[in-house]
């Protein structure tokens, strides 16, 4: 099986997307990220949820968590402050990370091997310079447990 047939419809947000946007989308289709893509409608990162998490925690309560028993403000006072006017771009890591992008006659080992090292929930799957859709890792398992 190749790559092509295992990827499915995927949403994707641009770079100067609104981010509260993205983060409702990621929310109400509870996906594991989201493929960002430039102007030109290319890959240019996945955001996974786990970042956008990241970004909401104030960097000292990440590193003591015992802090957030006694902080008195709740999460989602938190994400409409925080996700006020800021473009998807704001809650990419800041540094450049490999593109986990596979091409679409990757076979599912190769596919498997890109997420593994990357450590990212999902995969753009491209042919030519298209995205024609994604692979996410629950959807890769499901494809390997899943008898033929």
């Amino acid at each position: 099986m190749h790559a092509e047939q295992m990827a499915e419809e995927f949403p994707v947000v641009g770079l100067d997307s609104a981010a509260r946007e993205a983060v409702e989308l990621l929310a109400v289709r509870r996906l594991p990220g989201l493929i960002v893509v430039d102007s030109k409608g290319e890959p240019h990162s996945v955001l996974p949820a786990s970042q956008v998490v990241r970004f909401l925690v104030p960097s000292y309560v990440q590193d003591d968590p015992s802090l957030a028993r006694v902080i008195d403000e709740s999460l989602a006072d938190q994400v409409a402050d925080k996700l006020a006017n800021v473009p998807v771009r704001r809650l990419l890591p800041s540094d450049p990370v490999e593109l986990p992008v596979v091409n679409h006659d990757d076979t599912v080992l190769e596919v498997a091997a890109i997420m593994a090292r990357l450590r990212c929930p999902l995969v753009a799957v491209m042919k030519g310079r298209k995205i024609i859709g994604a692979i996410t890792a629950s959807r890769l398992l499901e494809l390997v447990v899943t008898p033929h």
